[in-house]
């Protein structure tokens, strides 16, 4: 595992802003990593981005302290995934921990017919996500209703699958297991590329595993796991590296970094989007978007005075 490039929160006080990438691991929530990280990291003020099903794996960015401030402006647009699809089994779920609710021999498969059913999965496509999905319906998650016992059919919806390889094949017991990596759109549900490969081969299908290998520009590389947090409380990215790495950077002098570290708008440098702008002493001051001619300011992320 890469040595992580991340300062100590140290024994006592308030840790350093930034990023933690952590690499959560499997019937953990989202909620569950985050209540972790507070008590390793003695702080209240973390908070996280692109949530991850329990039974997931993989990368999950949370912010700490002022990284907080990030997680709302970061272009987490991307996702990658490796995951195992099992044909010849449906769930209620379309994922292992749903009841079954089909069977169907799936050994008479071709590999040809599951190249050709991966294709028709890629590229732009309307997606059904999943009824036990987070979507809320007028206010109340799809989940939460279907677990009230709600016959709960979400609209398709617009996603793009980038990429969809076979990796693996694995025959036995009227099953075929599928080892695949999965690159898509955020919204995209990878339970739902399962489900729906399965039922254009006839057979029925859902995933079995899944790893979130990379969100935005955040990778495994960068992640630490929950047990290596415990020995040694780091960032991941610190708060300079973090907006270094999410965002495009603006180097500014002096008085525009005292400028904006004030909120004061500064002359537009022709960038779109949101980006990072960093003083003199290569410390960032804060996140900007550029629009009416000035570049004026999202989050400041170095007020003045500290």
């Amino acid at each position: 595992m890469p040595t992580p490039c991340g300062h100590a929160a140290g024994s006592g006080g308030v840790p350093p802003p930034g990023l933690v990438i952590v690499d959560k691991p499997g019937g953990f929530t989202s909620h569950d990593v985050v209540a972790r990280l507070r008590r390793i990291l003695r702080t209240r003020k973390i908070g996280h981005a692109g949530t991850l099903d329990p039974m997931a794996t993989g990368v999950l960015v949370c912010g700490v302290e002022r990284g907080t401030k990030l997680l709302g402006h970061l272009a987490l647009d991307t996702k990658a995934y490796t995951a195992t699809i099992r044909l010849g089994v449906a769930t209620t779920t379309d994922d292992a921990e749903g009841e079954i609710v089909t069977t169907a021999s799936a050994d008479g498969l071709a590999e040809e017919a599951v190249h050709a059913g991966m294709a028709a999965l890629t590229g732009a496509i309307e997606q059904v996500p999943s009824s036990v999905s987070a979507i809320k319906i007028d206010g109340k998650r799809a989940y939460a209703r279907v677990r009230a016992g709600e016959d709960v059919v979400l609209p398709a919806r617009p996603v793009t699958v980038s990429a969809f390889d076979l990796l693996a094949v694995r025959r036995g017991d009227g099953v075929v297991d599928l080892d695949v990596e999965v690159e898509c759109s955020s919204g995209t549900y990878v339970r739902a590329l399962a489900r729906d490969l399965g039922a254009g081969l006839g057979v029925g299908g859902h995933l079995t595993a899944l790893r979130r290998t990379r969100v935005g520009p955040f990778t495994l590389a960068h992640a630490r796991t929950l047990s290596g947090l415990e020995a040694a409380p780091e960032l991941s990215l610190p708060l300079d590296e973090a907006v270094a790495v999410a965002f495009p950077r603006r180097d500014v002098d002096q008085v525009l970094a005292t400028d904006l570290s004030h909120g004061k708008p500064l002359p537009a440098a022709g960038l779109g989007g949101t980006y990072g702008v960093f003083g003199p002493d290569g410390r960032v001051i804060g996140l900007v978007g550029e629009r009416d001619g000035a570049a004026r300011s999202l989050v400041v992320l170095a007020p003045a005075g500290g």
